[in-house]
């Protein structure tokens, strides 16, 4: 079955799965979606004596259709290596509950290096079938994880360069020290004094921008993304939720087509829509649990029916989620307006204007699927505090938000369907916040990060990842800083030395 990808807006064509990914967002300002759904797997639990590699391949064939077999195995072979820490690739550990899907063993301990890892192979290829003989620009805004991740996978790759824009306050100083110490030719990290919100807004007009676009082909360059906006990430993502359903068959956890629940600590979106891909082909789910922090944007939505980024924006201990315009929400709405383009484009039109929009009735129950909840800060850290010290397991503040609100759902509904919990980020990205919740930071450390990093060695016992151990002695490589009007200006100077 042949996939085609078209606009969430619906004037960006019809386009192969490998052009998708090569424009990163459509010409018109919207998402790439599937034209139809792929065919449901014949049953995610016949998977369970796959690896990951075996999962990844039965579920990406089925999205990404005009890569050939060996095309898609080379890509996978090279994405889930050596890099990551375990052979497993995402172990799955109880905790609270609830089954942990560790998401955060790869190059840098974060979720994202489960699609990135693997995007900038699905890019070259890209370019190769399509003929293209332009330098990719891949320009992202992060809002923590994602700039790293994507950073580590397109360092020095050939016919790529990468411009990750990252919010100057608003993100952990790990975070931070982990992409401006990024090595490589090709890369460029830019601070901006705003939040994130502004950063994605910059690069969504950058993408948009028609004379910009012109001028930097003719001077051999294309735009694409890493953002989660990107169909090649989205799809990557999806892999892990059919594996989760796998190895639980597999562990007896629960029967070939017996449901779950999958909770997911929720930002931009993409991972818990990929939760959402993933039970649309045929994975068993009863309820997406969408877990967000004080910027509770996603769970009002959930609850009203009415998505409004009209209010404070919070700066929170969980800074991968301190997002108001939840971008991949553009791909669920498509869905529940029945595929209309016209009317996906009326609603975002109405957010890019008045910052919100309210779905219909019949919209709204399309989002039975769904349930949200939410945590506080003391929320957070208290549940950071009472998972340590009644299982000895130490989570990061984004795993916490989800664990919190999975605890809340179970307490108010009784369901005890076996959840899978989206476990995005070791506990080392978030040192301050993670020993200020267990009560182990003294204050002579609070202000020397890499003594935080010891300390959390010596209180939980779990091994410094490489990635952190690596920062300890690294130069800082990257050290512009521009406001959020600049960023234009700011790509021309990077790629041409000239501002626009």
């Amino acid at each position: 079955m042949d996939i085609q990808y078209i606009s969430t807006r619906g004037q960006g064509g019809r386009v192969t799965a490998s052009q998708a990914i090569l424009q990163g967002l459509a010409h018109d300002g919207g998402l790439f979606v599937p034209e139809t759904l792929p065919e449901p797997l014949y049953s995610a639990g016949a998977l369970a004596d796959k690896s990951y590699k075996e999962i990844a391949f039965t579920v990406m064939k089925k999205f990404l259709t005009d890569y050939t077999d060996e095309e898609l195995k080379a890509c996978i072979d090279a994405a889930y290596d050596s890099k990551f820490d375990t052979d497993e690739i995402v172990p799955i550990v109880k905790v609270g509950g609830a089954y942990h899907l560790e998401l955060f063993h790869g190059p840098t301990i974060a979720f994202k290096d489960m699609a990135l890892s693997i995007l900038p192979h699905l890019l070259v290829t890209a370019l190769k079938k399509n003929g293209v003989d332009k330098e990719v620009v891949i320009l992202t805004a992060t809002s923590g994880d994602t700039g790293k991740a994507a950073l580590a996978g397109f360092a020095d790759v050939p016919g790529t360069r990468i411009i990750v824009f990252y919010p100057k306050n608003g993100v952990s100083r790990i975070q931070e020290l982990q992409m401006v110490t990024q090595k490589g030719k090709n890369t460029t990290v830019v601070g901006i004094t705003g939040n994130f919100d502004d950063a994605q807004r910059g690069v969504k007009e950058i993408f948009s921008d028609e004379e910009l676009g012109k001028k930097l082909s003719d001077k051999g360059f294309i735009f694409s993304s890493a953002n989660s906006i990107n169909i090649g990430r989205l799809v990557p993502q999806i892999v892990y939720y059919v594996y989760a359903y796998a190895k639980l068959v597999g562990q007896g956890v629960i029967k070939d087509g017996d449901a779950i629940n999958i909770t997911v600590p929720t930002g931009n979106f993409g991972n818990i829509l990929a939760a959402y891909y993933a039970k649309a082909i045929g994975v068993p789910v009863h309820k997406l649990i969408c877990a967000s922090n004080e910027n509770k944007v996603l769970f009002d939505f959930f609850e009203t029916g009415v998505y409004n980024r009209n209010r404070g924006f919070i700066l929170t201990s969980s800074p991968s989620m301190d997002i108001l315009v939840s971008s991949n929400l553009e791909r669920l709405i498509y869905a529940i307006a029945g595929n209309d383009a016209a009317r996906c484009s009326e609603l975002m039109n109405a957010l890019s204007g008045e910052g919100r929009y309210e779905i219909s009735a019949s919209e709204k129950e399309g989002l039975a699927d769904f349930v949200g909840g939410y945590a506080t800060e003391k929320e957070t850290a208290d549940r950071i505090r009472e998972v340590y010290e009644q299982e000895g397991y130490i989570m990061d503040t984004h795993t916490a938000v989800a664990s919190h609100v999975y605890d809340a759902y179970k307490k108010s509904t009784g369901d005890e369907t076996p959840t899978v919990l989206a476990s995005t980020a070791s506990p080392y990205k978030f040192l301050t916040a993670v020993l200020d919740a267990i009560g182990k930071l003294p204050e002579n450390i609070r202000d020397d990060e890499f003594k935080k990093v010891d300390r959390l060695h010596e209180v939980s016992g779990v091994k410094i990842p490489k990635a952190v151990e690596k920062l300890r002695n690294a130069p800082v490589l990257h050290g512009r800083l521009c406001g959020p009007e600049r960023m234009k200006a700011e790509v021309l100077d990077i790629l041409t030395g000239r501002g626009y």
